[in-house]
């Protein structure tokens, strides 16, 4: 497993990282991702550490944090070994301190993410959602707090815009607070909005990425075929509504294309798809998820390889959309383009 710096900072992350929102399994949302107990998670998570998969990312909101809970039981005795990446933010109750990243939410998450993790620390602590009704100002300095109290050792954030991940990053440099060193942001193939602004103000500023949903919400796994229905125990029956949207024809131009490298490097779908994934710009970590050992194992498949320039590049042109405005001149327009390369 190759390990890449976490943008700026000093904390090495492995190529691929483990999504824990199949521990747990509560509510209709990630009832229908997985369920699994935390001796399967142990089983899990022992041939993810033999494979080198050090990171393992969380939130207090998956089932209710019964993913925490698993997830802490099951690393119990080999803290040292892991990585753990947790978030908050996002609402766990009715009540106004059960919602957004305030100091009066802030501080009391993070105690009972501990708690549940059954740790002391978080190796990394996200914030879930950008919460307009806090000043920045609050919100960084409770971090600063809680980096300097020991309980969490670096910060980010997820599905941050650009301008919102830009104004922190310049108010933290102004008061010497710690600077976000992750953006946890869905990327795939059947989802490349990352690449119009997020990815250039990554690679200027430092910040990683962490890629959640690599496979587009489960529908890059070789499962679907054009012209055919979902397969009856696919989760997306039950999920499509929760996640990214995608227009079948671009979903069928890519599968078509993923099937035909796939016939000619002898990988899986998936596999292709993750891998594509681990060559782009600001892309730290990839995290993977898995209900079973057969599905991890497949996953982890994805590296040790590489796709061919001209393999990538018949992926990039399958995959390809329309920047939306003030992007597509830069795509579309010599003059722009000239001024301001894209990232990619």
């Amino acid at each position: 497993m190759d390990y890449r710096s976490l943008g700026k900072s000093g904390l090495k992350v492995p190529l691929l990282s483990f999504g824990a929102g199949t521990f747990g399994g509560q509510g209709p949302l990630f009832g229908a991702w997985g369920k699994t107990d935390a001796t399967e998670a142990r089983r899990l998570i022992d041939i993810c550490l033999d494979a080198g998969v050090t990171l393992f990312d969380t939130a207090d909101v998956y089932s209710d944090g019964a993913s925490e809970e698993v997830l802490g039981e099951a690393i119990r005795n080999r803290r040292d070994k892991v990585l753990i990446s947790t978030k908050t933010g996002l609402p766990t109750g009715e009540g106004p301190a059960e919602a957004g990243t305030s100091r009066a939410r802030l501080l009391p998450a993070v105690e009972a993410s501990l708690r549940r993790l059954g740790t002391d620390y978080i190796d990394l602590l996200q914030l879930h959602a950008f919460d307009a009704a806090t000043p920045f100002e609050e919100v960084l300095a409770t971090l600063d707090e809680l980096v300097r109290a020991g309980k969490v050792r670096y910060i980010g954030v997820s599905n941050f815009s650009g301008w919102q991940l830009e104004k922190s990053l310049g108010i933290a440099e102004r008061y010497g607070w710690p600077r976000y060193a992750a953006h946890q942001v869905y990327y795939s193939l059947v989802g490349r909005d990352y690449e119009w602004e997020l990815m250039p103000l990554g690679r200027e500023e430092g910040v990683g990425a962490l890629v959640w949903s690599p496979l587009g919400w489960g529908r890059l796994t070789g499962r679907l075929k054009r012209g055919e229905k979902l397969p009856a125990d696919s989760r997306l029956n039950q999920t499509a509504a929760f996640g990214p949207p995608v227009d079948d024809e671009r979903l069928f131009r890519v599968l078509d294309m993923l099937d035909e490298i796939a016939g000619e490097t002898g990988k899986t779908v998936p596999q292709i798809a993750l891998n594509w994934l681990t060559s782009r710009p600001t892309v730290a970590s990839v995290i993977i998820g898995a209900r079973d050992e057969a599905q991890l194992r497949q996953n982890l498949g994805a590296v040790g390889w590489r796709l061919t320039d001209e393999q990538t590049a018949r992926l990039d042109d399958a995959s390809r959309t329309e920047a939306a405005y003030p992007y597509f001149p830069y795509y579309r327009q010599a003059a722009f383009a000239r001024l301001n390369p894209p990232a990619v």
